[in-house]
């Protein structure tokens, strides 16, 4: 396991969680503008336009979210000793692994098909 993981998986939590708080500043500055408005999202082409700025923020949102469980789950694993080994294999997991994906649980070979929720 790399020395700096703990204080590495931090950082980027707290970045994170930075960036959580201004898309909820964000997501409310756009609900009160659309309640402020008369918009028609179904048929108002402006009124689309918000619907999609706020389905665009919730979903982006909901990733961030994820993305801080995750970093949650390494930094539990990094306190339990964990971290850095395959969940399958108990194998090490390579420096370069971690270091392009902190929150990775697997090592290459039992690496989820892209697209997988997992790390």
């Amino acid at each position: 396991m790399r020395p700096d993981a703990a204080a590495r998986l931090e950082a980027e939590r707290a970045g994170l969680r930075e960036r959580l708080a201004a898309m909820e500043v964000d997501m409310e500055r756009l609900v009160a503008a659309s309640l402020d408005s008369n918009a028609d999202d179904e048929h108002d082409p402006e009124g689309q336009t918000i619907a999609w700025e706020r389905s665009q923020l919730a979903a982006l949102t909901g990733g961030a979210r994820h993305h801080l469980a995750e970093l949650d789950a390494a930094a539990a694993r990094v306190a339990d000793g964990s971290y850095g080994r395959c969940e399958v294999c108990g194998e090490a997991i390579p420096d370069e692994r971690l270091e392009a994906r902190p929150t990775a649980r697997t090592c290459v070979r039992h690496a989820p098909s892209p697209g997988a929720r997992n790390s």
